[in-house]
């Protein structure tokens, strides 16, 4: 049967389907489908049941796919950020082993996250008295906020106080310090918002001098499996130890990103906790249960490959500006 649908991509990477389902000669539906191509000559895709809502931004592009095998999937500038059945892998790592491993995190600050689960995760800490969140873009706060039902209580926390700004201004313009400050942003994309808070002169010289005596910075890192962590993981992890004494790369598997997924914790304070410490701690601290985050789970995700550790211990590209390393590709919707 032929198909006379057809589907246009703008200049980010999303595509939007025209016309409407067709059916097979046996009755049933063809699916539209999301394709995100993740490295050159690789490509990854899956079904959707409906697409929710695609709009633009005035810096990025935004789509709410209903897909099948991941449920409700937020999609960035044409890369998939989180999905709904297992986004708790990716916000648990990004958030739960940085304030566990601090002594007492009272002051937290989000660069970033406007979708509201890194915020969710941190406001079940006990300790936790202020939380600031700041993301550059109002239109995805305020979408997220509609759509992602399970985020709703965290955005009318009290401890949580919303900013729309550039995190760095942000940062440089603020006196006030923190104990932890988390790095839930894009991927540093070619063009994007997000690429020049991944660099050196960032780290050192606004995000650094705004945390407290103690204090951690954690930043999501991209891709970590044995072929994707050149991309920007090991670049990341290797412009982080110029900065900071202590430096922890781990990494987690993410279903709906077909890969591997890395995170880099720094600390001028060595990080001290073993897993029963850390168990102690999700106990005494955390109200709720995880879904994935333990203390053995930690230290699994510490412990990276061989083929992996190897490499970031040869990596020497520090992130500037002008050196800077992007993620490659971006996502269409198909027919």
């Amino acid at each position: 049967m032929s198909d006379s649908n057809t589907s246009s991509v703008n200049g980010n990477g999303i595509g939007v389907v025209h016309g409407s389902f067709h059916m097979t000669g046996d009755g049933r539906r063809k699916s539209c489908w999301y394709e995100e191509e993740i490295a050159q000559n690789l490509r990854w895709c899956f079904a959707l049941n409906s697409i929710l809502h695609t709009g633009a931004t005035q810096y990025q592009d935004i789509a709410l796919l209903d897909t099948k095998p991941f449920g409700k999937a937020l999609v960035i500038d044409g890369k998939l950020q989180s999905a709904e059945v297992d986004e708790f892998i990716y916000h648990e790592s990004l958030v739960h082993p940085a304030l566990l491993h601090h002594e007492n995190p009272k002051a937290i600050f989000i660069m970033g996250g406007g979708e509201g689960s890194t915020a969710r995760e941190i406001l079940r800490h006990r300790t936790v008295e202020n939380v600031v969140m700041c993301d550059i873009d109002e239109q995805v706060v305020d979408f997220c906020k509609s759509y992602l039902v399970a985020n709703k209580e965290a955005f009318f926390d009290s401890r949580l106080h919303l900013i729309i700004n550039d995190a760095r201004a942000e940062l440089e313009k603020r006196e006030d310090h923190f104990d932890v400050i988390i790095g839930d942003l894009a991927d540093p994309i070619e063009g994007g918002p997000c690429y020049k808070l991944y660099t050196k002169s960032f780290y050192e010289s606004t995000l650094k001098p705004r945390l407290n005596k103690g204090g951690i910075f954690v930043t999501q890192a991209g891709p970590a499996g044995v072929f994707s962590h050149t991309e920007v993981f090991s670049c990341i992890y290797n412009t982080l130890r110029q900065v900071f004494k202590y430096v922890i790369p781990y990494s987690a598997h993410i279903p709906s990103y077909a890969d591997t997924w890395g995170w880099v914790m720094a600390s001028d304070s060595p990080f001290m906790a073993d897993a029963e410490e850390l168990d102690g701690r999700i106990r005494q601290r955390v109200q709720g249960e995880n879904r994935y985050f333990d203390g053995k789970t930690f230290i699994s995700a510490s412990t990276l490959s061989k083929a992996v550790r190897k490499s970031l211990d040869e990596e020497t590209q520090v992130y500037t500006e002008g050196a800077a390393k992007f993620i490659y590709g971006h996502g269409m919707l198909v027919n």
